[in-house]
């Protein structure tokens, strides 16, 4: 339970480091901020590994956790744009 509520909590937190460091307003709830910064980790830690950077289990840094969730965000953005 405790790491549950530990990676909602980091998934907050670079959620709201990705949308602050983007330009624009990204209208989306807290909900969809914790899911962005959470998916954003899980990105940069499956990135970081296939490129060598990351052991097997580790978790991708703080950096590039912002970094994946910024990835994301601008891919959200051309999905909410073309339609």
């Amino acid at each position: 339970m405790m790491a549950f509520i530990g990676t909602v909590f980091v998934g907050l937190i670079v959620g709201l480091i990705a949308r602050a460091i983007k330009p624009g307003d990204d209208k989306m709830g807290w909900i969809m901020t914790i899911i962005l910064g959470v998916l954003g980790a899980v990105v940069a830690g499956y990135v970081g590994r296939a490129a060598g950077w990351y052991e097997p289990g580790q978790a991708a840094g703080w950096i590039a956790s912002v970094v994946g969730a910024l990835v994301l965000l601008f891919l959200y953005d051309l999905v909410r744009r073309k339609r």
